[in-house]
């Protein structure tokens, strides 16, 4: 634990409620991270209230669950929320009805489904794009002569990056770069920090935002979005952002950690 947050330490395990980043944070990849099982745990035993709210659009609460479990943690499909979910309840309240061109994962496509969109590759009210492992030169033509059409331009978030068991990788933003600049469009992200996304997450977490903290590892994403939303801020370590690239940000963190184990109170960090 880090000195200067030494006597906050109470404040912060006092709050009723914690929003929680995944990606960095709980894991990368399919590693579980240090403390994870403590912390998951002891949010258990003290009844806290906690949801898992994740920019990533790939996976469906359901398949977040199963990962939890594959990796060692039960945890009800009821605690997780995505920028896909997100993406689809704001088009949902938009455009009731309509149809996309999508480039991204299952979760995203079930999420629009869902929401009563219908997937159109020829004249689409909206082209929305999240993290996918089947990005292409010819999909990206395809979203840019559908925007360039007149659809209209749609990103699940905002991240440039995101961690993974052997570093860093583009993420969202960084794949929706060629189409914003072949059209001259610019795309509207939900996902943190859209305010939207952090209203979601408190409806379901079920407490005010003096009663919630959010932990993350990205200060573009997460820290901004507690900090504009009113929510305690805890940056963990363990993600994107270190504790040097944290100085240049004009706002801060209020608790620096080197993961969420540390909020648990009987972790033990092994040595090193």
């Amino acid at each position: 634990m880090l000195d200067r947050i030494t006597f906050t330490m109470e404040a912060l395990r006092g709050k009723k409620g914690f929003i929680i980043d995944m990606d960095g944070v709980i894991y990368h990849g399919n590693m579980l991270l240090p403390g994870v099982t403590e912390f998951v745990s002891w949010l258990k035993t003290e009844d806290k209230a906690f949801l898992f709210l994740t920019n990533s659009s790939e996976r469906a609460p359901r398949e977040l669950q199963q990962k939890l479990a594959r990796l060692g943690l039960e945890v009800d499909e009821s605690h997780f929320y995505t920028s896909a979910l997100s993406t689809a309840a704001f088009l949902k309240q938009q455009c009731p009805g309509g149809s996309a061109y999508v480039i991204g994962e299952p979760g995203l496509v079930g999420a629009l489904y869902d929401a009563g969109f219908t997937m159109n590759e020829v004249n689409p009210d909206y082209v929305v794009l999240g993290e996918t492992h089947s990005y292409s030169f010819d999909r990206i033509e395809r979203a840019v002569s559908l925007v360039r059409g007149g659809a209209k331009l749609i990103g699940t978030n905002p991240d440039l990056t995101g961690p993974v068991e052997g570093g860093i990788i583009p993420a969202c933003k960084a794949l929706m770069a060629p189409i914003e600049l072949a059209t001259g469009r610019s795309a509207y992200y939900l996902g943190k920090p859209n305010p939207l996304m952090m209203a979601h997450g408190l409806r379901r977490l079920g407490v005010k935002a003096e009663e919630a903290a959010i932990i993350g590892d990205r200060m573009d994403t997460d820290i901004v979005a507690g900090v504009e939303s009113g929510i305690d801020t805890v940056l963990v370590l363990s993600g994107v952002t270190t504790e040097h690239e944290m100085r240049k940000f004009p706002y801060r963190p209020m608790y620096v950690l080197a993961g969420v184990g540390e909020i648990a109170p009987a972790y033990q960090p092994a040595a090193r």
